[in-house]
């Protein structure tokens, strides 16, 4: 299964995309992590990403594009994959509907005075990205990272003004990419309010595999 997942910042979607890739048998694609890939392995794409990043310039969507068509065709995309954060805006969307054709585009309908509160007990592992919330997915151990043991913390992009500004830009730039995928028939809806493991119920009752 090829989908994408789209939602707010902070809709749950990195939670649940490990569900998913669990369920389903399909790596996770994050166009931050490919950009870091490429730049590590030095790749003709991974250094004219680098030229950008360190003009602090944003890198062109054809390069991000390229990223992901190189990623898709890997043998570890074989059978599937699931792009969380890309695309993000119309034209992203247009240009990846000429690369792939997805099955699904999975929303997560979230309200933002939500994600406000959620972002604000959200904490995130520095050295893995894991994330958690103090009160819906909280680590093993308070403020220990259950994957590496590092200590987590609260990233800048956490503070409630910030926030705001991000679902600002959300609601601009990326929210049209679900009426994108809507028009195409893609779009499937699931409530992102509630305990993470309702809502990997409603996952799973949406896309039809075990919870």
């Amino acid at each position: 299964m090829k989908m994408i997942l789209l939602g707010a910042p902070g809709a749950g979607k990195g939670t649940q995309a490990d569900f998913i890739k669990t369920a389903l048998q399909i790596p996770v694609i994050s166009t931050g992590n490919l950009l870091r890939e490429a730049i590590a392995q030095g790749t003709e794409l991974g250094k004219a990403a680098q030229d950008y990043m360190s003009r602090g310039a944003l890198v062109p969507d054809e390069l991000i594009i390229g990223l992901v068509k190189e990623k898709l065709a890997s043998p570890d995309c074989a059978k599937g994959a699931i792009l969380d954060g890309f695309p993000r805006t119309v034209p992203q969307a247009e240009a990846l509907d000429e690369i792939v054709d997805l099955d699904v585009a999975l929303y997560f309908n979230v309200p933002d005075a939500v994600i406000v509160d959620r972002m604000a007990g959200r904490r995130t592992c520095p050295t893995c990205s894991a994330t958690y919330h103090i009160e819906n997915n909280p680590p093993a151990t308070e403020g220990i990272c259950d994957k590496c043991g590092e200590t987590l913390g609260i990233r800048r992009d956490d503070a409630p003004e910030v926030v705001l500004q991000r679902l600002q830009v959300y609601h601009d730039q990326t929210e049209p990419v679900m009426h994108h995928y809507a028009a195409k028939g893609k779009l499937v809806t699931v409530e992102g309010v509630g305990a993470v493991s309702e809502i990997r119920q409603r996952i799973a009752e949406a896309l039809k595999i075990e919870a």
